[in-house]
């Protein structure tokens, strides 16, 4: 007599995998079945390792880090990869069976694509596996790494890399998980530390001044004399707080037009600079003159006319462009290069600070992901000794059902089957419990070793 149940085991429970399942990486893995371990490893040089010259010559493009990532998916000993090159770092993110292997695979690609024997950059390489990886990736996202501790810019190309990694499909379950990981650390960091809330730039700082003078910096005219780097620079920052007219002096008068043009503002003769002073707010001079560019009774005499509203000068210039005498002046602020060097020691300081409670929100979340990881090879197990029992009791059932109890109505039949599925249940609640909770603390491949020899799971026949 055939089976009365036209739906088979499916009362047993659906034994694909669920999305649950799917998330811990059950999918990657394939149900019940272990495949080799993984490593996760991270292969690179950085700043601190090499100098610019091998970083430029190791460096990849947008289109070379596009076939670079095609060319390590086509690598028999590398399952997932993620490739990151910024002018300060390139490194190579990737899962492995083989670990020493792979590091050779990537050693050799980076020496043929580049056409640089590995001996030439060998010794500037990191190598770190498991969780060093992992801290290590953390950290960079979080600009503990950087040159400049706190710059924000590593995050962004953090992201871009992945968008690629993900675009090629060499990103799977783990670094999907991993990276994921990584951009939630560096915005812990950012918004439970102040790592990045201090000027640590000349330029950067002086917008910082300007800003507690102020209070915004929207609107308030700028007068830039002079064409030097970080004062320019200065002008940049401060377009992005969206301040208003923007006048140009040089004492090349093309020179100032082309600059001018540059930040959509407006050149003026350098002669007229003592009469632009009654309109602007901030002046920004690095001019290279031998001596001052403007002088204590030129300032004063353009105040009556602003009635009380603040000036502010940002003098960048070595030697020095603005009299310091000015800044005896009511309602007027006058910061050198010397004050703002001293803003910025001050703030790296506090940059450095905040970066140690960084490094125990990054001590905390690596801990996380090595719990997850280590649930990769629970999963299988598991999912192998449900499916091992289920379908010793699916099959017992079947053949009872069909022979000694075949008289029994459709609904009986019913009955039976939840109550073997039940005591199914029942039979792994405990054993289940103790592979994914603490029972396999510190001697977990031994248990799982133990549970998969007893029920014979890496065997075909039951």
């Amino acid at each position: 007599m055939e089976d009365k149940d036209p739906s088979g085991r499916a009362d047993f429970g659906e034994l694909t995998p669920t999305s649950a399942e799917a998330d811990s990486g059950l999918c990657y893995l394939e149900c019940g079945k272990r495949r080799p371990r993984l490593d996760i490893v991270l292969l690179g040089l950085n700043h601190k390792t090499a100098g610019v010259e091998l970083r430029e010559c190791l460096g990849f493009s947008t289109a070379e880090a596009d076939q670079a990532l095609r060319n390590f998916q086509e690598s028999p000993v590398i399952r997932e990869v993620f490739l990151l090159s910024t002018c300060n770092r390139v490194e190579i993110l990737l899962t492995t069976p083989d670990a020493p292997a792979a590091v050779a695979a990537a050693k050799t690609y980076l020496s043929e694509s580049k056409q640089l024997p590995v001996a030439d950059f060998e010794s500037a390489l990191y190598v770190h596996h498991g969780d060093e990886a992992v801290r290590h990736i953390f950290r960079v996202a979080a600009s503990l790494d950087s040159m400049v501790v706190g710059e924000p810019q590593i995050l962004g190309q953090i992201k871009e890399a992945y968008r690629a990694a993900v675009d090629k499909k060499t990103s799977g379950v783990i670094l999907n998980r991993l990276l994921h990981k990584t951009f939630f650390v560096a915005k812990r960091v950012r918004t439970e530390t102040g790592i990045g809330d201090h000027a640590v730039s000349i330029s950067y700082a002086a917008i910082e001044l300007g800003r507690k003078i102020f209070g915004t910096l929207e609107d308030k005219k700028v007068l830039l004399v002079g064409a030097g780097e970080m004062a320019e620079l200065a002008v940049e920052h401060l377009i992005r707080h969206r301040v208003g007219e923007i006048h140009v002096a040089n004492r090349t008068f093309e020179r100032g037009v082309a600059l001018a043009e540059r930040f959509h503002g407006k050149a003026i003769r350098f002669e007229e600079v003592p009469d632009a002073l009654h309109d602007v707010d901030i002046i920004i001079s690095s001019t290279g003159s031998p001596g001052f560019i403007l002088q204590r009774d030129q300032v004063k005499q353009a105040l009556r006319p602003r009635k009380n509203r603040p000036l502010f000068f940002i003098d960048i210039a070595v030697p020095r462009d603005i009299d310091p005498e000015i800044n005896r002046l009511s309602n007027v602020y006058v910061y050198d290069i010397d004050d703002l060097a001293g803003v910025i020691e001050e703030n790296v300081e506090d940059r450095h600070r905040e970066a140690r409670r960084a490094e125990g929100i990054i001590d905390e979340m690596v801990v996380r992901f090595r719990q997850w990881y280590g649930q990769l090879d629970i999963v299988p197990t598991i999912v192998a000794l449900r499916e091992k029992l289920y379908g010793i009791a699916d099959a017992e059932v079947r053949k009872t059902l069909s022979q000694s109890l075949g008289h029994l109505p459709a609904e009986d039949g019913q009955a039976v089957r939840r109550m073997t599925n039940a005591l199914v249940n029942k039979i792994l609640h405990d054993p289940t419990l103790f592979l994914k909770r603490n029972g396999c603390l510190g001697e977990k491949s031994v248990y799982l070793d133990a549970a998969r020899k007893l029920f014979r799971l890496d065997e075909d026949e039951i």
